[in-house]
């Protein structure tokens, strides 16, 4: 399973898929720069492992996520990363959520190719089911957790909130990931 989550700098963590709900409405006013400094990391869950930290950037500057990037990081992220640990894409499930960028043409035909018959994405093999956030293991575990670990460091710098992403990932091992497997599919 596959996503990708912002880290900003000032320690902001979207809540876009929270509601609260709540008898008072307590009309508080949060202001906030409308632009902080952030990092857009995309990282893949499976038993075998954390595949990432994989930061979008270029020269430095944190990138939108469009198809090009998100094609740029299959091919020359993913799919070497992939051979490195020996593992045959054509025993691989891949997940990806409905993006505009995943499920582009261009998007679509590289993960198609790499993952045959494989594909849960909208317009995959297996059809992604809208707006259902707690069906990705990066939404139901890893943003959560890791977010709650790297603000932790109180980072200062981009650099600092990337390597505090990086540390905080090495930790999390084959063991922790089939408990919270096991926990995904109960609530599935």
């Amino acid at each position: 399973m596959s996503d990708e989550a912002q880290f900003h700098l000032n320690g902001t963590v979207n809540k876009q898929n929270c509601r609260y709900w709540s008898p008072d409405n307590p009309h508080n006013i949060h202001q906030r720069p409308l632009h902080s400094d952030r990092v857009t990391v995309w990282c893949a869950v499976a038993p075998f492992g954390i595949i990432g930290p994989y930061f979008f950037e270029e020269n430095g500057v944190t990138l939108t996520v469009n198809s090009a990037c998100y094609i740029e990081m299959i091919t020359n992220f993913l799919r070497p990363e992939l051979c490195r640990r020996r593992i045959n894409c054509a025993n691989v499930w891949f997940q990806q959520d409905g993006a505009i960028a995943h499920t582009a043409n261009e998007s679509m035909t590289i993960v198609r190719n790499m993952f045959p018959g494989h594909l849960i994405s909208r317009f995959g093999d297996v059809p992604w089911p809208p707006r259902s956030p707690d069906l990705s293991m990066c939404d139901f575990f890893l943003w959560g957790y890791l977010k709650s670990r790297v603000y932790a460091h109180k980072p200062c710098t981009l650099n600092d909130l990337k390597e505090a992403v990086c540390q905080e990932i090495c930790p999390i091992n084959c063991q922790l990931l089939a408990h919270v497997m096991d926990a995904f599919k109960k609530k599935a």
